[in-house]
């Protein structure tokens, strides 16, 4: 009889296991996507973070679910901590308001020029950073920082602040299209831009004129010696508690990190290892 009945409980617990992994490939993956933040995602499903999200959601069996978001500083907030969706794509590494995943990507700011001016872009100590008359950035970037540095801010203050892509209403932020300051350089109205690399790849290839990207070293201090980053890690955002969930997707990562670079560099993203090789850009 007892060895009936522990036949009985295995068979239960087997039934049971499978009607929670039944249950679990049914639910679907909820992920918070930018409703119109390019290249990044947009609610057509266009980003390249919409194309790696709908990859994650088919390695884990399940349905992919875009929960949308207009607001970049409250999201975690108002989406993630209150259960809206499961993960955000595309948080540093470490991100305080989330648990992170292993990072599915590494990359760096770049100078972007014509390929035709044919610039010595190595560092920040290139004469052409000094004799541009126009440079292309986005403020509270590293390239404000170093652009303070090397003494070149104040004098772009003016041209920087014709390139905001609209003022929204009171309590919400000032954007700035990373498609309009790559065109700033392609139209020739700038000499440079200073940017993000994997948010100015799909614009670089896209341009009509011949553009370079050149990644930027990682080794740039400021005035007073304190390290000033340029090379950053891309990683996936889970709610706080959902360990079972993070150790799934770092699996994902580890064990399809070949398909994952594939779709990163189909984008023409900047692909570097920690010490600042270049792994892959088109």
């Amino acid at each position: 009889m007892k060895k009936q009945t522990t036949s009985y409980l295995a068979l239960l617990c087997l039934v049971m296991a499978g009607f929670n992994q039944a249950q679990a490939e049914d639910k679907p993956l909820k992920v918070c996507s930018a409703e119109n933040e390019m290249p990044y995602s947009n609610k057509d499903g266009e980003g390249f973070e919409n194309k790696l999200a709908k990859f994650i959601a088919q390695q884990l069996g399940r349905k992919l679910e875009e929960v949308s978001w207009k607001d970049p500083r409250y999201f975690i907030r108002d989406f993630v901590d209150k259960g809206l969706c499961d993960v955000v794509m595309g948080v540093d590494q470490g991100d305080p308001r989330v648990l992170t995943t292993e990072p599915y990507y590494r990359s760096g700011y770049v100078f972007i020029s014509r390929s035709n001016d044919s610039f010595d872009l190595q560092n920040w100590d290139s004469e052409v950073l000094r004799k541009a008359q126009k440079i292309a950035f986005v403020p509270a970037t590293p390239a404000e920082t170093m652009l303070r540095a090397i003494g070149r801010y104040n004098d772009m203050f003016n041209y920087q602040q014709e390139l905001v892509g609209y003022k929204s209403k009171r309590n919400e932020y000032v954007k700035y299209e990373t498609d309009k300051l790559v065109n700033e350089v392609a139209s020739g109205k700038a000499q440079l831009a200073i940017l993000w690399g994997p948010a100015a790849a799909r614009y670089v290839k896209a341009a009509s004129t011949p553009l370079t990207m050149t990644v930027i070293p990682d080794n740039n201090k400021r005035a007073d010696g304190e390290k000033v980053g340029f090379h950053y890690s891309t990683s996936i955002g889970v709610r706080k508690g959902e360990t079972a969930l993070l150790a799934e997707l770092n699996k994902i990562i580890k064990n399809k990190q070949s398909e994952i670079g594939e779709l990163l560099a189909a984008e023409g993203i900047p692909l570097l290892n920690e010490s600042g090789d270049t792994l892959s850009m088109n």
